[in-house]
Order: C-alpha cells, then sequence, then structure tokens
C-alpha cells in the first residue's frame, strides 16, 4: 500500500508540474506577444505620422533594427521598404493586413516561418493619400520558446520530481503507518483515522459473526464426534476422491487403522475389490450394500453418496457387525433341523410299535414290552418339548420372577432326586460345602444343579463319583467320569450336540441339557468354567 500511495503521489505531483509549467508558459507567451502587438501598434502610429507629414523622407531616416516599416501604394506596389529593395519586392495587394487595412483603415496579421520556429507579426495602417504603411516584427514562436527552454524545464523537473518523490515517500509512510497498527482482532480499540471508523466498525460485527459461527460449528463438531465415538457401529466420511474426512473408532478397530488415515485414501486401509466395487455404486448410483468378513469377523457395509445441489460430495460408510446374526440363523437352521430329527426318532419308535399293536402280529406275551417303548418314546418326547420350551424362554429373555434360593439345600434336593439313578448306575453322590443364597428363578437354578448331576452320573464309570462343592458363590460339579476329549469341549454347551451319540442316545438324553445349563447360567450372570481329561472324568464350575 505504501509502494501505491508513492506512485500515486509521484504521478500526481508530475502531472501537476507539467500542467503547471505548460500553463505558466501560455500565460507568458500570451503576455510577451501582447505586448509585442502593441508596441507594433505604437510605433505604427508614430509612422504614420511622421509619412504623412514628410513622406519617403522621414522613412529613410528610420533606424528600425527590431523593426520593419514597409509603404504600399493603393494598387499594392511597393513604395518603400527599411530592409529590402522596392522594385524586387512583389506586389502586397493579396495580404491580409493590407486588405483589411484598405477595407477598414487597419489590418493586423500573424504568420508562421516554414520551420514554425518563428511568428511575424503585421500591423497595418491607411494613410489619408490611399496609400498603406506596414509595420512588422519577428518573434520566436511557443514551440520554439519551448525548445529554447527544454534544458532548464528538465532541470526543474527532475529537481521537483526528486523533492516530490522524496515528500510521497514520507507521506505514504506516515499515511500508512497507523494502517499498520492496526488491531483487527479488536477494531474497536483502534485509534485511526475517522474515515475508517465505519470500516472498523464493520469488520467488529463480522468477527461477531464469524465467532458465533466457529462457536456453532465446534458445538456440532463435537456432538458429531461424541456420537460417533459412542457408536457400536463403524462409521467412516468420504470426499469425492474418496479420501477419509472423518472415522470413528468402531470404523478404526474394524478396518485395523488409527487416526493418521485420515486425509488418506480409503483403499489404503482396505483393499476389497468388493468394497471397492460397491463404493463405486454408492458414487455412481447413490447407495451400495455388501457383506465381508474382516478378521474372522462378519460386517455389512452400507454405503450412501452425499450430494448437494445435485453436486456429489463424497460418501459415508456404515459398517456394522453382522457376526452374531449371522451365528444365530446359521444355529436357527441348525436346531430346526435338529428339533426335527428328534422329535422324529421317538415318534418313529411310537408309530412303530403302534402298528405292531393294532395290526395284531405282536404275541400276547410281546405287548407289555411294546407298550412300555411306547411309554419310553412318549416321556422321551415330553422332556425334549418341555428342554425346548425352557430353551425358548431363555433365549426370549422372559421376566421370571425371581426369590433368594439357597444353593446347598437346593443341591440336597437334587441329590435325592437323582439318588436312584446314580444306585442304578453304581455312582456315588455327595455334597459338602458352605451354603449361600442366590437372587434368581428357583426352576432355573435345580435345572442347572439337575443337568449338571445328571450327565456326570450318565457319563460316569460304574464305582465312581459324583461331587458337589458348594461355597463362595461357587458351584462345582466334579466326576470320575468317562470325561471329555479336548476337541469336544468348545462345543457341548450347543443344543444338541452329543460327544458320543450312540452313547447319548443309550442314555436317554435330549441333547439339550448342557445348553440349558448354559443359558440358565448366563440368565443369572454367571460364568461357566469346564475342566475335563478323558478317562479322569469332569469338574464343572458355576461362579455366580
Amino acid at each position: 500500500m505504501t509502494s501505491k500511495i508513492f506512485r500515486s503521489t509521484v504521478f500526481v505531483a508530475v502531472v501537476v508540474l507539467l500542467c503547471s509549467l505548460g500553463v505558466v508558459m501560455g500565460v507568458l507567451y500570451n503576455h510577451f506577444t501582447g505586448v509585442q502587438i502593441q508596441q507594433l501598434k505604437d510605433e505604427l502610429s508614430l509612422a504614420v505620422t511622421g509619412t504623412e507629414q514628410y513622406g519617403n523622407a522621414f522613412l529613410e531616416n528610420v533606424e528600425a533594427d527590431r523593426f520593419r516599416i514597409t509603404w504600399i501604394d493603393a494598387d499594392g506596389t511597393v513604395l518603400f521598404d527599411t530592409q529590402a529593395d522596392q522594385s524586387a519586392m512583389e506586389n502586397h495587394a493579396d495580404r491580409e493586413e493590407i486588405r483589411e487595412a484598405m477595407e477598414h483603415g487597419s489590418g493586423s496579421a500573424v504568420r508562421n516561418s516554414s520551420t514554425m520556429t518563428e511568428q511575424t507579426f503585421y500591423e497595418a495602417q491607411r494613410l489619408r493619400d490611399g496609400t498603406v504603411l506596414r509595420i512588422s516584427a519577428n518573434q520566436a514562436s511557443a514551440w520554439a520558446l519551448m525548445m529554447d527552454l527544454l534544458w532548464p524545464m528538465i532541470l526543474i523537473a527532475v529537481l521537483a520530481i526528486g523533492l516530490s518523490a522524496l515528500l510521497a515517500r514520507r507521506m505514504a509512510t506516515k499515511i500508512v503507518e497507523p494502517l499498520n497498527r492496526l488491531d483487527l482482532e479488536q477494531p474497536l480499540s483502534n485509534d485511526t483515522y475517522d474515515e475508517l471508523s465505519p470500516l472498523l466498525r464493520r469488520i467488529n460485527q463480522q468477527h461477531l459473526q464469524i465467532d458465533a459461527q466457529m462457536r456453532k460449528l465446534r458445538r456440532k463438531a463435537d456432538e458429531f464426534i461424541q456420537i460417533t465415538s459412542h457408536m457400536q457401529e463403524g462409521l467412516v466420511v468420504l470426499d469425492k476422491e474418496t479420501n477419509i474426512r472423518s472415522i470413528n473408532s468402531a470404523a478404526m478397530e474394524i478396518f485395523r487403522t488409527d487416526e493418521a488415515c485420515v486425509g488418506g485414501s480409503f483403499f489404503q486401509i482396505n483393499r476389497s475389490n468388493a468394497l471397492r466395487q460397491t463404493l463405486n455404486d454408492a458414487l455412481d448410483h447413490g447407495h451400495g450394500s455388501t457383506v465381508q468378513e474382516i478378521e474372522g469377523r462378519a460386517y455389512r457395509f452400507d454405503m450412501s453418496g452425499i450430494k448437494s445441489e445435485g453436486n456429489l460430495l463424497g460418501a459415508v460408510i456404515l459398517a456394522v457387525d453382522v457376526t452374531e446374526a449371522q451365528n444365530a440363523e446359521q444355529l436357527r437352521r441348525e436346531f430346526s433341523a435338529n428339533v426335527s430329527h428328534e422329535l422324529k426318532t421317538p415318534l418313529q419308535g411310537i408309530i412303530g410299535s403302534a402298528e405292531l399293536l393294532e395290526s395284531g402280529l405282536a404275541k400276547p406275551e410281546d405287548q407289555p414290552r411294546f407298550l412300555g417303548h411306547i411309554r419310553r418314546e412318549a416321556s422321551r418326547l415330553v422332556a425334549l418339548i418341555e428342554d425346548i420350551i425352557r430353551l425358548s424362554q431363555l433365549d426370549e429373555g422372559v421376566e421370571l420372577p425371581t426369590e433368594p434360593v439357597d444353593i446347598l439345600a437346593l443341591t440336597e434336593e437334587v441329590k435325592a432326586s437323582l439318588q436312584p439313578s446314580a444306585e442304578e448306575k453304581h455312582v456315588r453322590i455327595a455334597v459338602s460345602g458352605a451354603g449361600f443364597c442366590v437372587v434368581g428363578v428357583r426352576r432355573m437354578l435345580q435345572e442347572i444343579l439337575y443337568n449338571l448331576c445328571d450327565n456326570a452320573i450318565k457319563y460316569n464309570v460304574p464305582g465312581g463319583s459324583v461331587t458337589v462343592h458348594v461355597e463362595n458363590s461357587r458351584l462345582v460339579v466334579s466326576d470320575t467320569g468317562i470325561g471329555i476329549p479336548p476337541e469336544h469341549q468348545g462345543c457341548i454347551f450347543e443344543r444338541f450336540y452329543r460327544v458320543d451319540k450312540s452313547h447319548s442316545k443309550a442314555s436317554g438324553g435330549t441333547g439339550l441339557g448342557l445348553s440349558i445349563v448354559k443359558h440358565a447360567a448366563a440368565y443369572h450372570k454367571a460364568e461357566i468354567q469346564l475342566e475335563s481329561t478323558p478317562g479322569n472324568g469332569t469338574t464343572i464350575t458355576i461362579q455366580f
């Protein structure tokens, strides 16, 4: 700004200087020209008087170095000239000043030389005898005068421009100095030119508006970060070049990355062709969706394009963990298949025995055996249905009435109910420990104990033992049975899972006992631990 003021000031000074020189020269030239003409008229008046009185003798005695006097007859013939031989001069009847003098008594004319460096002024007056007396004088033209004064003018111009430059720089510095000291962060606190007050007030208003907008944007950004950071779903915001603009913590965990990925391409953190194609579909058509497996978990990626006023701005990616849903769907299909199979097996036995009895093919002595088979399969079917109903209730999370339950007393009840079965298998049951209470559903707690103890008896060896120890919110069921191979230990709590299907069928189990234990324990927020060695028995611990 300082240089701009400096240049403008110097330019104005130069223009003013040139205009001033032009005006001064014009005024002086016109002044001296007027003086010259007036002198010619005065000299002519004297010459006219002398010529009329003394004629040619007067003119011959006139000494005129600065003026030229010419006497012209009425027909234009030159009678006398102070600087030339009149006989050699041409007729002057057509000269402008001569014609005016002939017609009006006096005349004037100005003629330039061929080089335009000199002007000649003519003044003429008619005498009483009809002749005309003319006087003339030469004067340098304005152009010649300017050329004569060129170097002085250049010198004056250089000095004037130099002085103007010096003063202009100092003035520009003084003008700009208060502007350089302006505090635009606090516009109203400045002490500067009054002309800047409206501008400073406007800047202050804009600061207030910008601060309000920035606070609003920061608040919205904080809200967005708070919301997205607590989302379980992964959220990634991309620009139209697929560069990451925002990513929440859940998405960083899914893609195994950190905040350093912001600003980089999305395909640097995931190079899946399926995700690339889905993202292209979202950018081209507005939406895309796919399911991909990452690090052993399944995620559904919903992608949507972001547009504003018809222009594509980018895309947003929402990643939802659907692993549990897929596993649940797989379990549902397997459960349905297993239930169908488990229901079909006892029903086929019942139907087969009933058909034999109905057709009369069974001997009278065999009929009790067939009827007993029908009863056992029907009981097994009822038990299976009851277990399925219990599992359904546990899956649905139905709220059931709770009460304080003494686990040691409940264990004694279960021991009493299973004592006949244990004696039949030649297995000894022992209960030890100190009682503790659990606020829960009594029937579910009883089923936990019953199923654990029942399995410990069924899969034991003749002469073996089952020990139930209750103490410090912990229930431990140990047996000396056949044990569970390591490759099956992670699956025995799944529905209808059997390590030895032939042995399980012989024992009459439904395959849902340990699954009921798992869900009932989860309902009471208890943890299950399993320790087992093939041939050395199994220990299951329930920590309430």
